[in-house]
C-alpha cells in the first residue's frame, strides 16, 4: 500500500511540475503571438480558446501520464541508466497520449462534442505537436533536474 501511495504523490508532483512549467509555455505562447503575428498562431488559438495560463491544466494530466509512461517504459532502470533523447521520447508519448484523451473520453461517452465546430483532424492537427513538444522538452528537464 505504502508503495501505491509513493506512485501517486509522484505522479502528482509531476504533474504539478509540468503544470507550473506549461503555464510559463503558454504565456510565452501569448507573448510570442503578439511580438511575431505573421507566423501561423491563429491556429492554435481557434483550437485552444482559453486563456494561455489555461495551459497548465493539460500539463499536469501531461506529466501524469508522463509518469505512467515512465512506470511502463522504465520500471527496472535506475535514472543515471536512462538517456535525454530516451526520456524526451517518452515524454512525447505522454503528449501524445494527452493529445488523444479527450476523444477517449468522448469514444467511452464520459465527454460529448456537441457544440463544436473544429473537427478532430484539425485538433490532432494543431494540439497533437504542442502537446508532444511539451511533453519531451518537460520530460528532459525532468531528468535534467533529477
Amino acid at each position: 500500500m505504502k508503495n501505491w501511495l509513493r506512485r501517486i504523490r509522484g505522479a502528482v508532483s509531476t504533474g504539478l511540475t509540468w503544470a507550473i512549467g506549461w503555464a510559463v509555455a503558454g504565456v510565452l505562447i501569448g507573448v510570442a503571438s503578439k511580438l511575431l503575428p505573421g507566423l501561423p498562431w491563429e491556429s492554435f488559438f481557434e483550437v485552444f480558446d482559453a486563456p494561455l495560463p489555461a495551459m497548465a491544466i493539460p500539463g499536469f494530466f501531461g506529466g501524469v501520464f508522463f509518469s505512467m509512461v515512465l512506470r511502463i517504459a522504465g520500471r527496472r532502470r535506475r535514472f543515471r541508466d536512462l538517456s535525454l533523447p530516451l526520456f524526451a521520447a517518452w515524454g512525447a508519448v505522454g503528449g501524445l497520449l494527452l493529445t488523444l484523451f479527450p476523444f477517449f473520453l468522448v469514444a467511452v461517452g464520459l465527454a460529448s462534442r456537441e457544440g463544436s465546430d473544429i473537427g478532430a483532424g484539425q485538433i490532432i492537427a494543431v494540439i497533437g505537436p504542442t502537446f508532444i513538444l511539451l511533453g519531451a522538452v518537460s520530460a528532459s528537464v525532468s531528468l535534467m533536474l533529477a
